[in-house]
């Protein structure tokens, strides 16, 4: 249980928000995603919780201060990114996922994810709007098999503009 509690808040890590470029604005972004599964973190053990930090920092991700069934964290956006129409890098190439069928309607985008690396293999989908340049909410649902178990994550996320400096966080590549 505690293999499939770990891989899914890696998961949940991995299929955080999505921003597009009309509505938002480059800078610094303080990014929440909330589940029942991040509401089990603790009763994770500490030691488990460092093995967790150190999994995920081999696949390039931190992780998020989790509390109260919320991780939160902060993010870089530069121009470039912001730039982008359907920005797939909060999902493409990282833990073995790819975005597939990204569309973008006015104010509201959605996409579909595949996965698969030694860990998990799973498919999600994830969809939200932009709600001003300075934020946005959204949803992911993802199903994976998790050590042969399979596993149903399904989170809200939110963002919300900080400011224009990105001091001591660095984009995302």
């Amino acid at each position: 249980m505690r293999k499939i509690l770990i891989a899914s808040l890696l998961t949940l890590t991995i299929t955080a928000p999505v921003v597009a470029h009309e509505h938002i604005r480059p800078g610094l972004w303080e990014i929440t995603t909330r589940s029942d599964l991040l509401a089990l973190v603790p009763h994770i053990p500490s030691e488990q919780m460092q093995q967790l930090s150190t999994l995920a920092s081999r696949y390039g991700l931190k992780l998020p201060e989790i509390e109260n069934g919320a991780a939160t964290s902060k993010v870089c956006i530069t121009e470039e990114m912001a730039k982008q129409e359907i920005p797939t890098y909060f999902y493409e190439n990282r833990s073995g996922c790819t975005v597939k069928n990204a569309t973008r309607t006015g104010n509201r985008y959605q996409l579909d994810l595949a996965c698969s690396n030694q860990h998990f293999q799973g498919d999600g989908f994830a969809q939200g709007s932009f709600t001003s340049p300075e934020s946005f909410a959204g949803n992911t649902e993802f199903d994976s098999t998790i050590g042969g178990n399979l596993v149903h994550a399904s989170a809200e996320t939110s963002g919300r503009w900080i400011g224009e400096h990105c001091t001591a966080v660095n984009p995302l590549q």
